[in-house]
C-alpha cells in the first residue's frame, strides 16, 4: 500500500480528466502537491459542444496560463436570426450584442489548453475508476480498479477531488446514491458537431429555432463547422432515455413537418461521430466535502448548460481550492471550509439565475415564447443595451470573480 505522499509532496487523487480537474491539478501541483488523475475513459476526448467564457471564466482562465491558447471562434460579425420552420428569419439576440461579449469556444479549446498545460510529472491513468474510498485521520485509503486489466490496488492519498461530473462516482461512494442530489428540471439537451454548415447560412450566421416546449439553436465559428443544441421538455425523462437518442429527438420535433433547415439538423446529428443527449439535472448539496473527500465542478454543483458557467466556475473553484489550501496548509479542514464558503453563495446565485434561463433556451408555452421573442427584439436594441448594462454594473455573477473577491451579501 502507497503512502499518501511523494517525499515531503503530498498526493491528491483527481477523478476526472475534465476542465475542473485538469483545473485542480495544475493549480495543486503550483501549491506543491503530487496529483494523480484517473479517467474512466480509455483516451481523452476531443471536440464537443459549445462554452462561454464570461469575465469570470477568463479571468481564472488567465492565472492558469491558458487563456491565450483558448481563442475566440466567433466571427467578429456574427449575428444571430430567430428563424421558424418555413426558414423565415427576423435578427436575433446575439452574445455579441451583450456589453461583456463572452468568448465562445468549444469544450474541447479548453481542455486541450489545460491538458498541454499540465506539468509533465502529473500522472494520468485513463481506464480507471474507483470502486471504494475509505479515510482515516491520516489519509485516505482508495481502491482502483484498471478497466482494462480488471486488477484492483489499493493506494493511499492525502486528498480525493471528485471532479468526475453530474453522475460523480466519488459523490456516489462517500456521499450517497445520485437520487439524492440530482434535481431533474424535465427538460432534455442533444448536442453535437455539425459535418457541414447548414444550408443558407454563412460562418457568420448562428440561429434559432424556439417553440413552445423546444428549440434548436445553431452557433456558427469563423473556422469551424457549427453545432447545434437541442433543447426540449420532457413529462417522462425516462421515457426519453429509453429510446435512441434520434427516435425521442424526432418525436420531440414531431408532429409536424420538419421543414429544410430542422430537417438538416435531426439528420446530421444522427449522423455524428460524436453525440451527447441526456437530462437536464441541477446538483444539490449541502455539503461539497466530507473529512479528506471534496467534489468541484458538475460533481457539486452542476449549474446545466443553460447557466453557460459550468467551465468557468469548475476552473475557478479549481484555483480557489488551491488558494485555500496555500493558506490555511496545517488545517485541510478550515481549508475546505473556507473554500466552501467562498463558492457557495456564487454558484447558489448562478443555480437560481439558471433556472431562469431555461425559458431563455426553451420556452414552456406559446404565450413565453410571445414574450421571449418580444425581450428578444427588445434587447437588440442599442438604447436598451446601455440600459441593461448600467443597471447589471456590478451585479452580473458571469463577470465576477470569485477567486480574488468574496461575494458580498448584496449582490
Amino acid at each position: 500500500m502507497k503512502t499518501p505522499t511523494t517525499g515531503e509532496r503530498p498526493r491528491v487523487l483527481i477523478v476526472g480528466l475534465g476542465i475542473t480537474g485538469m483545473a485542480c491539478a495544475i493549480r495543486l501541483h503550483r501549491l506543491g502537491w503530487q496529483p494523480v488523475i484517473i479517467e474512466r475513459a480509455s483516451a481523452r476526448r476531443k471536440g464537443g459542444y459549445t462554452l462561454w467564457l464570461f469575465g469570470a471564466g477568463r479571468a481564472t482562465a488567465g492565472r492558469l496560463g491558458i487563456l491565450d491558447a483558448v481563442t475566440n471562434r466567433v466571427h467578429p460579425d456574427y449575428h444571430t436570426y430567430e428563424i421558424n420552420r418555413a426558414n423565415q428569419r427576423r435578427k436575433g439576440f446575439s452574445f455579441n450584442d451583450l456589453p461583456d461579449s463572452p468568448r465562445m469556444v468549444l469544450r474541447g479549446d479548453v481542455e486541450s489548453a489545460l491538458f498541454t498545460a499540465l506539468p509533465p510529472d502529473v500522472e494520468i491513468r485513463f481506464s480507471t475508476t474507483p470502486l471504494e474510498i475509505k479515510q482515516d485521520p491520516e489519509g485516505v485509503s482508495v481502491t482502483l480498479k484498471d478497466l482494462q486489466a480488471g486488477a484492483t490496488d489499493v493506494e493511499r492519498f492525502a486528498l480525493v477531488v471528485g471532479a468526475d461530473g453530474i453522475r460523480s462516482s466519488v459523490r456516489r461512494l462517500v456521499f450517497g446514491p445520485h437520487e439524492e442530489y440530482l434535481h431533474p428540471l424535465n427538460y432534455m439537451i442533444a448536442t453535437c458537431i455539425l459535418r457541414q454548415p447548414v444550408e443558407g447560412y454563412a460562418n457568420d450566421e448562428g440561429f434559432i429555432l424556439a417553440e413552445a416546449r423546444r428549440s434548436a439553436w445553431v452557433f456558427s465559428y469563423a473556422d469551424h463547422h457549427p453545432t447545434v443544441l437541442f433543447s426540449y421538455r420532457t413529462d417522462d425523462v425516462s421515457a426519453e432515455l429509453s429510446c435512441p437518442p434520434i427516435e425521442s429527438l424526432r418525436r420531440a420535433f414531431g408532429p409536424q413537418p420538419t421543414g429544410s433547415v430542422l430537417g438538416q439538423l435531426l439528420n446530421q446529428y444522427e449522423a455524428a461521430d460524436q453525440a451527447l443527449f441526456d437530462s437536464v439535472n441541477l446538483v444539490k448539496m449541502d455539503r461539497w466535502h466530507r473529512g479528506r473527500v471534496v467534489l468541484a465542478g458538475d460533481a457539486a454543483w452542476c449549474m446545466t448548460l443553460y447557466s453557460g458557467m459550468g467551465a468557468s466556475v469548475g476552473m475557478a473553484g479549481g484555483e480557489l481550492l488551491g488558494n485555500m489550501l496555500e493558506t490555511y496548509p496545517d488545517n485541510l479542514e478550515l481549508a475546505l471550509d473556507r473554500w466552501e464558503e467562498r463558492m457557495r453563495p456564487f454558484v447558489e446565485g448562478l443555480q437560481r439565475g439558471a433556472l431562469g434561463l431555461r425559458v431563455f433556451f426553451t420556452p414552456q408555452s406559446e404565450v413565453q415564447r410571445m414574450v421571449r421573442a418580444a425581450v428578444f427584439y427588445l434587447i437588440t436594441r442599442p438604447a436598451v443595451i446601455r440600459i441593461i448594462e448600467r443597471l447589471n454594473k456590478g451585479k452580473d455573477l458571469r463577470a465576477f470573480d470569485i477567486v480574488t473577491h468574496r461575494l458580498s451579501a448584496r449582490t
